[in-house]
């Protein structure tokens, strides 16, 4: 797979920066003036994309009450399917116009499909890439449609076991499609620490020779920045204006001043993380003249011997090196030198 590609005007690939993503999902709350104003504070919050779902409930499931469309615990306990999928849509007509507010301020703005008039509503709008939802990662007549578009196909791996991840870059291979994301995921809302394992990530990208990125449903930022080291490119959250404001994806969704800081701290740890090479910066090197070297304590005539009384082992770093003290011991000057000098190799026999 490629280890770059594009998405719209942005480079993704190893060595350039994480990806932020904001998932707008069901956080309008299907009001457009809500959706124009969390498209502004991704902008304001540092976000590189807005990312929508493309469906209807009728793509998803149908309109049934009995048990196996019953939603048991959790956020969103006692609904069905078909009635969580209705309050969570993105009205179709609204998302060219999104796409372009959030083009115009600078943003990329893709979509995740979930049938096949979706990705041809998708065409239509223009979308630069393509999310594939873990729940789809096993509908293979329709990544081979994503796929055979030649865009970029990313995964998400949540409820995925190896073979569903196997099959589906299979897929995008048969198809010629190489620019391929896969994505740390689990699908639990919100999604409990200790079942994020971020250890994966480098086995995602070992294993399948691909980009990885992270689609964290976890509170808070701490899991996402943890993640940077690991090699992710992308990470995706849920962003809404206030979690009070209700909605199916409010109680596990960022606020704006908090995406905002993730995108920051995430931009500090790429500096920081900086050359695997071992070198000394500029910086550090000129630090160096504050090490250890041997010194003059004592003042010293021409003939005298070099000995523990007159030098030492002291900052700064101008003298010769400590690696020779005991081999200058006993040496005899051969001239006068007065304490605070840094011995050099003239100075003795």
């Amino acid at each position: 797979m490629k280890k770059e590609f594009k998405i719209g005007r942005r480079i993704i690939g190893e060595n350039t920066p994480v990806f932020c993503v904001a998932e707008m999902s069901g956080n309008h709350l299907h009001d457009y003036g809500r959706a124009v104003e969390i498209i502004h504070a991704a902008k304001e919050a540092g976000a590189d994309a807005i990312k929508l779902q493309t469906y209807t409930a009728d793509s998803l499931s149908i309109d049934c009450d009995n048990e196996y469309f019953q939603i048991h615990g959790g956020l969103w306990d006692g609904m069905t399917e078909y009635k969580l999928y209705e309050e969570a849509a993105t009205p179709w007509d609204w998302q060219p116009k999104l796409k372009e507010l959030a083009q115009s301020l600078g943003m990329e703005c893709f979509s995740s499909p979930f049938d096949f008039a979706s990705v041809d509503f998708m065409e239509d709008c223009g979308m630069t890439a393509y999310k594939v939802a873990s729940y789809e990662i096993n509908d293979i007549p329709l990544i081979r449609k994503i796929a055979k578009l030649h865009k970029p196909v990313i995964f998400a791996t949540g409820i995925a076991h190896k073979e569903d991840i196997e099959r589906a870059l299979q897929v995008c291979k048969e198809e010629g499609n190489d620019e391929v994301m896969l994505l740390k995921c689990v699908s639990s809302y919100p999604t409990p620490y200790e079942d994020i394992n971020l250890k994966m990530i480098p086995t995602l990208a070992d294993t399948y020779d691909c980009l990885v990125g992270l689609s964290d449903h976890s509170m808070g930022s701490v899991v996402p920045v943890g993640a940077v080291p690991l090699g992710i490119k992308m990470v995706e959250k849920h962003l809404t204006l206030k979690r009070s404001d209700g909605g199916p994806d409010g109680a596990f969704s960022m606020e704006p001043e908090e995406f905002k800081e993730m995108v920051d701290n995430i931009r500090i740890i790429e500096k920081a993380l900086g050359s695997s090479a071992y070198k000394l910066t500029e910086k550090q090197e000129k630090e160096r003249n504050g090490s250890r070297s041997l010194f003059v304590v004592k003042d010293i005539k021409a003939g005298e011997k070099l000995t523990a009384e007159n030098i030492r082992s002291i900052r700064p770093g101008y003298g010769l090196h400590t690696m020779y003290y005991e081999e200058v011991l006993g040496k005899t000057a051969l001239r006068d030198i007065e304490r605070g000098t840094p011995l050099a190799r003239e100075m003795f026999d």
